[in-house]
């Protein structure tokens, strides 16, 4: 099955706009992101992919079988946020004192 890529990237992007919001919004410092890894995981789980959580603690690796033999790709990203008073003046500003993504 043939997939239009410039089409489900439009589609999606509504939505990953409003997680990426949500998310900078409560940003959580390292190993205690339970709220971030919980949207993250769910997020996965809703694309078909096999999810592992508490990953040191609070990690979440999603994995998705392609059902071939061969070559593997990993992309890693940090869901933390830092100890850091966020000064911008946006709707998705973040909502812990202290603490944003920065």
């Amino acid at each position: 099955m043939k997939v239009d890529l410039d089409m489900a990237v439009e589609e999606a992007y509504p939505e990953t706009l409003r997680l990426r919001r949500d998310i900078h919004k409560h940003p959580e410092l390292a190993f205690q992101e339970e709220r971030t890894a919980s949207l993250v995981a769910e997020r996965l789980k809703a694309l078909g992919l096999e999810v592992t959580t508490g990953v040191s603690r609070t990690g979440v690796v999603g994995l998705l079988n392609g059902g071939r033999e061969g070559k593997a790709l990993l992309i890693r990203a940090d869901m933390d946020g830092l100890p850091i008073t966020e000064a911008n003046d946006v709707s998705y500003r973040s909502r812990n004192d202290g603490v944003m993504h920065a």
